[in-house]
């Protein structure tokens, strides 16, 4: 059975770039674009919408989308489930997490699933970590690491890996002000502090309960995608930023950058995987997932 067809849709359906698409897929884009053409041709309908500028999925498209997800997920359960020998698991896990997250868990953790499973292919997406239970909802990713949300939304399944403090923190040579923010907060001392938070995800959310708590309305200076950013705009002394200390602890500016002793401290992260719970069985997650501890 040829899947490729399928794989090369799915793959344009995400990136939406001819030009991209191509070079993943290891295709000239002339092939590429007779393989869509084919397929549209087969289903008598168009798949995209092409301009001069942009690509995007027709109704159609989106439909197929769907369909050809649950072929190539079907067709990769067959042919594992007629595997006698676990060893020989092989095929395609699509994975996404955050820069930090992709050099501190994921190097052990690949170290023995490559050598236990050398015929399954990964597609490494790294992005902001705020994303990551969203990619598994929409099917846009097998697995992902990140931080368990305060609730957990029905159909994701989570397996922990690690907990990390999450930290306020300002720039190494800003002596004074880590004075003033030290020691139990005050809405007089922190109603006029420049804030670099993140758009969106638990750290946002556990950040903006805190300063209701405190009774002060938050002086954002700049909301940012990704808390290796944070740390940046940190240490340019830019403001006060909210990072996981595994953040931090791995990031090149670490030494630009001083946490603060803030009270009442903010609850800790809990790392882990997520993948939808309907799939947690399937041959090639259980493998992966298998690598950490229950």
């Amino acid at each position: 059975m040829d899947t490729k067809p399928l794989r090369l849709f799915l793959t344009l359906a995400d990136t939406l770039h001819f030009g991209r698409t191509s070079t993943m897929c290891h295709v000239s884009p002339s092939t590429l674009s007779r393989t869509i053409q084919q397929l549209e041709d087969e289903l008598g309908v168009p798949l995209f919408y092409r301009d001069n500028r942009s690509v995007t999925l027709t109704r159609e498209g989106q439909r197929f989308q769907e369909y050809a997800r649950d072929t190539l997920t079907r067709w990769d359960n067959l042919r594992h489930a007629l595997q006698e020998d676990r060893r020989v698991l092989q095929g395609e896990l699509s994975l996404y997490c955050s820069v930090t997250a992709s050099y501190s868990f994921l190097y052990d953790i690949l170290s023995s699933f490559r050598h236990q499973y050398p015929r399954i292919e990964l597609k490494l997406h790294t992005g902001d970590p705020a994303q990551a239970v969203q990619r598994i909802q929409h099917g846009e990713e097998d697995i992902a690491i990140g931080a368990r949300p305060d609730h957990l939304p029905a159909g994701i399944a989570f397996r922990p890996i690690a907990r990390s403090p999450l930290l306020f923190i300002a720039q190494a040579g800003q002596a004074q002000l880590a004075e003033r923010l030290n020691g139990t907060a005050s809405k007089a001392a922190w109603e006029d502090v420049p804030m670099i938070l993140s758009e969106e995800g638990l750290a946002r959310e556990r950040v903006d309960r805190w300063f209701r708590q405190l009774g002060v309305k938050p002086h954002i200076y700049a909301q940012v995608g990704g808390n290796e950013a944070i740390v940046s705009m940190v240490s340019l002394g830019f403001g006060v930023g909210i990072v996981p200390k595994i953040v931090l602890d791995n990031s090149p500016l670490a030494g630009r950058t001083r946490p603060l002793d803030v009270q009442p401290a903010l609850a800790p992260y809990e790392v882990g995987l997520f993948t939808q719970e309907r799939r947690r069985e399937e041959p090639l997650i259980q493998a992966f997932w298998s690598q950490l501890p229950e």
